[in-house]
Order: C-alpha cells, then structure tokens, then sequence
C-alpha cells in the first residue's frame, strides 16, 4: 500500500469515530436521560427514571458482553469485519431514527429503542477497533487511535451544538417546540451516522483474499476458536492482567459518561448548563485526545493513561461536593482533558498486547470487558441513588474503580506480551 493510500485508510477509518460519536455525544449522554426522565418517563420519581436508565444501560452491556468475542472470532475468521460493522451500524441507525415517532409517556418503547442502538453502538466498536492493525503498524498506534477519539469528540460536539441550538430555538427551525426539536435531534443522528460512516467502508482493506472462508465456516470457525480464547489468554499474562485493569477503570469512564447528565438533573442544576458543559467536554477532548496520543509517543502510553487515571478519580471526588453549576462546568472542561486520551491509549496499548491474526476476537473481548464493566457501574449508581436517595453518594461509589484499575495496570508489561515487536 502506497503512502498516500494508507493515510487514506486511516483517514477513513478515523472518520468512523466522527461518524459514531454523534449518538454517544446526542443520545447517550446528552438528550436521552434528559429526554426519558422529562418526557418519556415523566411522573415517576427521579429515582425511579434513574434507576429505569440505569437498568437499561446494564442489559444492552450484557447482550454486547455475551455477543461480542464471538462476533469478533467470526470477524477474524471470515474477514469481513467491514460486513459485521455495516449490520451493526445499520441497527443503531434504525432503532435510533425509530426514536422520533415514540410519544410522552412511552418509556418502555423508548428504553427498548435506546437499548438496541445501544448494542449496535458498541458491538460496531468490536469490529471498528479490531481495524486498526489493518490501517497502520505498532508503531502509529498511539497517533491513530487519538486521531479517532479526536475526530469523535469535534464531530460529535458539532451536531451536539447543532442540535443544542434545535432545542433552545425551536421556532428558527421550524419547530413546534422543544420536545419536537429534540425527536428531530435523534434523526439527525441517525442521518449523520449513515452518511459519515461510508469512508471507512470505501477506504479501509482488511486484506480479504480468494481463501475467504464462507460466513458458515466461519462461524464454525469462529465458536470452536472461541472455546480456546478464556485458556489462552489466561496464558498470557500481560494480557489478561490489563484486561482486568480495564475491566475497572473504564467502568468508571463509561459511568460517569452515561449518568453524567442524569446526576447534575438530580442536583437540580437546569437541562441547558447540562448540555453546555457536554459541549464543553466535546470541543476540549479534540484536541486533548490528540493530544495524548503526542504525549504517548514522547513520554509513555501507560504513564498518559496513568494521569487520565488520577485526573479521574480528582473528579470524582470533586462532584461529591459539587453545589453551583459553575462546579459542574469545571469537572467537565477537567473531563474533557482527559476521556478521549484514556480511552484511545487503552485501544492502542491493548493492540500492542496482542498477537499476529488475532485483532477481531482480541477486540472481542476487550469490548466485553467494558461492557461487562458498564453493566455494574450504571446499576452501582442507580441503586446507591434509590437505596439513599443521595445522588452525591452515588457518584462517589466511582472513585474505587479508578484507583483499583491503576493499580492492576501497574502490573502489566508490554514488553512482555505475545504482540509485542
């Protein structure tokens, strides 16, 4: 592959991360608990609806955690890992659109809705991560992956704001209300998703060839080599240690990612600051995202994830006291240095760990492990909520994630692992 045709690869596949934030940044984190505790699940108590999200959230983390290291063996086996991304892509799409015909009061449709884009979403991230061996070497790991996570948070913060702009004047876009901007807002995800995702499918080989085995043979391929997957790994070492590491701290990411929003409402802070400080967060993590991936290559991949680590757990501990809204904007311009650069840093050592042919079924489960975490993490807060009634208590019961994922990291060496150069 020439030079210009692999930046394009890269380019393209970096693009996904644009294409797919809209719905983490609109739906997941900004609108939906916003939109379900207000409209869709109005009259029940704050408890409640938060309680209800967090059930949610924890059963599409649970079909991802039993779907996604098979799927990602097939994708290794079958080479169609583009296939698996275009059906998963193509439900979150569907079940997001369906969101603009779902009326008030209807929470359980709504739920349902969010939870099969939901699964979508993240098993998408299976076959989407398990593609950067196929777009650039060990060595441009760090650089690519934050150029991912960069692009992700400036996409999705621009229909964020877009979108934002819907719901604070409706009139101007010939809306009836907010309620109605928002249900545009969802389409507007969907629509953006579908077309931002084609480079990816255009530019990106994954090194397809005439020994392509059938989608049949694959899958008997795929589940027999799954039967083998838990044993190996538990022979490697630096591979299963940073998988439990990661299992911890990116809980604590996703759950602060996902009931951000739905603690700040508890606090009774207004749904505009809310979205503010989302803005917010989007338009820093760009550049900081990019940012660690230059801090990596200059420093050190695990100390960067390290700091975002530390940065982390400050912030948790900071919102147990939070009172202004004012507190609020300051943990997420603080959230906003530091999201994208743990998580682009986690995907780009955890492909250092890996072996030679192994991306999509390692990928699997490196997605299930954070799922599998963010099927605790979400019902942690929604039950420490409903059990004291303290949205403070709830979010501080995060903190232990952090520091008990730093300190499992500390024992993982890369240069020790299968997928080491």
């Amino acid at each position: 592959m020439s030079t210009a045709e692999n930046r394009r690869a890269q380019l393209g596949w970096a693009v996904y991360d644009w294409a797919n934030s809209a719905f983490a940044t609109t739906v997941v984190a900004g609108f939906f608990p916003i939109f379900f505790k207000t409209y869709w699940s109005a009259g029940n108590a704050h408890e409640t609806s938060t309680l209800q999200l967090g059930v949610g959230s924890a059963l599409a983390s649970l079909v991802v955690l039993l779907l996604a290291p098979l799927l990602g063996a097939i994708g290794d086996r079958s080479r169609r890992k583009k296939l698996g991304l275009a059906l998963s892509t193509g439900l979150s799409v569907l079940a997001t659109a369906a969101l603009f015909v779902v009326g008030e009061g209807m929470w359980l449709p709504a739920l349902a809705l969010f939870v099969l884009a939901s699964i979508g979403f993240f098993l998408a991230m299976v076959f989407y991560d398990s593609l950067i061996v196929d777009v650039c070497g060990a060595d441009e790991y760090d650089r690519v992956s934050a150029l991912g996570y960069g692009l992700g948070y400036l996409g999705g913060g621009l229909l964020l704001a877009l979108n934002v702009a819907m719901t604070l004047k409706p009139e101007l876009f010939g809306l009836a209300d907010r309620a109605a901007a928002v249900r545009w807002s969802f389409l507007s995800v969907a629509v953006w998703w579908a077309l931002f995702s084609v480079p990816v499918f255009l530019f990106v080989d994954e090194g397809r060839t005439k020994d392509t085995p059938s989608a049949m043979d694959a899958l008997r391929g795929g589940v027999a080599e799954l039967r083998h997957t838990a044993t190996r790994i538990l022979g490697e070492r630096e591979v299963w240690v940073f998988l439990l590491a990661y299992w911890l701290y990116i809980d604590g990411v996703h759950t602060i990612i996902r009931m951000a929003v739905d603690f700040g409402l508890n606090l009774g802070f207004g749904q505009t600051s809310l979205i503010g400080a989302l803005l917010l967060v989007q338009f820093i993590g760009f550049p900081a995202a990019v940012g660690f991936g230059w801090l990596a290559q200059r420093w050190d991949t695990k100390k960067a994830i390290y700091l975002g680590l530390f940065v982390y757990a400050c912030i948790t501990a900071w919102g147990y006291f939070l009172v202004n809204v004012w507190q609020f904007y300051v943990m997420a311009a603080v959230i906003g240095l530091v999201q994208g650069g743990v998580q682009s840093l986690s995907r780009s050592y955890f492909a250092r760990l890996i072996p030679d042919g192994k991306a999509g079924e390692y990928f699997g489960i490196y997605n299930m492990m954070g799922k599998f975490a963010a099927v605790i993490g979400p019902l942690l807060v929604g039950v420490t909520a409903a059990m004291t009634g303290s949205p403070r208590l709830s979010i501080l019961s995060v903190l232990v994630l952090f520091v008990a994922g730093g300190w499992l990291l500390t024992r993982v060496d890369a240069r020790k692992a299968a997928g080491s150069a």
